[in-house]
């Protein structure tokens, strides 16, 4: 036997290492380039949805950002208000606030929500007027009779009173001014109760069509209507009603006709009375349209309910 038999067997085993180490860096890698993806495509939207306007406002900061911040301008200062421009009117989507213009804003909003609780009022005093006054014809055996020629509604204008004329029972004298006896009874009641009101009162008077022999060149029916309106105003003021109240009082012949479909009806010669409301009044006094503006600080209120509750003093 040779000596191989007695040499010893040596085995070598390869340890293979080295993957832990680096097995996990490539998703650290991934990782920073999806975020970087994600931020180049959320960059890329946000750009797809800007205005042009606001991307010139952008590109004039990053090129003089000291000169955009002192002076403003679209985008700056934007970010802290969720309405571009600022501001509280929600409306408005371009432009930048200037000072003091969100306050103002607010003041506008303050005196519009003021003057809309100040009409609300004042409306709901017109109708315990009106309601007063239906009453009052209701109480009374000498109006009562006459209910069907007395019409009350509320326009835009005010509370306003109507004395029409009935075929067989009108408020004047043919072809005059002069008032029959219970339409002064009537007008010297309404006095008493406008008299009670601080609204100021507007007088019209209407006609039917049918002219005079004259012609429109000689006394019409202008004059005849200016005249009977003249004539209930005194009244009114014998009733007790202070003649600083009223502010209008004028003729208009039968252009505003309560029947136009009969022209000659007796029921377009009559007498309106308007209780005003203050936009109305205003808009008389500063000769402006109907939709002048009030000033509620200096408006007033609207009568108190405990003033309409009074009762009619009785006539003697």
């Amino acid at each position: 036997m040779s000596d191989d038999s007695t040499r010893p067997i040596v085995i070598k085993r390869i340890k293979k290492g080295g993957a832990a180490a680096h097995g996990g860096a490539w998703k650290i890698a991934y990782a920073d380039f999806v975020t970087a993806m994600m931020a180049f495509f959320l960059l890329m939207w946000l750009l797809g949805s800007t205005a042009k306007g606001d991307l010139e406002g952008i590109a004039d900061f990053f090129q003089n950002p000291m000169t955009m911040a002192s002076s403003g301008g679209s985008g700056v200062g934007d970010a802290s208000s969720i309405i571009q421009g600022g501001g509280t009117d929600l409306t408005r989507s371009s432009g930048q606030v200037k000072k003091g213009e969100i306050e103002d804003e607010k003041r506008r909003i303050a005196i519009r929500e003021r003057r809309k609780e100040f009409e609300r009022r004042e409306r709901e005093a017109l109708e315990r007027l009106k309601e007063k006054i239906e009453k009052a014809i209701e109480a009374s055996p000498e109006l009562r009779q006459f209910k069907n020629q007395l019409l009350l509604d509320i326009t835009t204008e005010g509370l306003r009173i109507q004395i029409v004329d009935e075929q067989n029972r009108p408020m004047f004298d043919l072809a005059s001014d002069q008032l029959k006896p219970y339409t002064r009874e009537i007008l010297r009641q309404i006095g008493v109760v406008l008299n009670d009101v601080p609204n100021r009162i507007s007088l019209a008077g209407h006609t039917d069509a049918a002219q005079f022999a004259g012609g429109p060149q000689g006394f019409s029916n202008w004059e005849l209507s200016a005249n009977r309106a003249n004539a209930s105003r005194r009244e009114l003021v014998r009733g007790g009603l202070d003649d600083h109240k009223v502010i209008r009082v004028v003729g208009l012949s039968s252009s505003v006709l309560f029947d136009p479909n009969d022209p000659l009806n007796p029921v377009n010669r009559r007498i309106s009375i308007v209780v005003l409301n203050k936009r109305t009044e205003m808009a008389i006094l500063n000769e402006e349209g109907p939709e002048a503006d009030i000033d509620v600080d200096m408006a007033g209120e609207p009568p108190p309910a405990e003033s309409l509750q009074r009762p009619l003093p009785a006539r003697p």
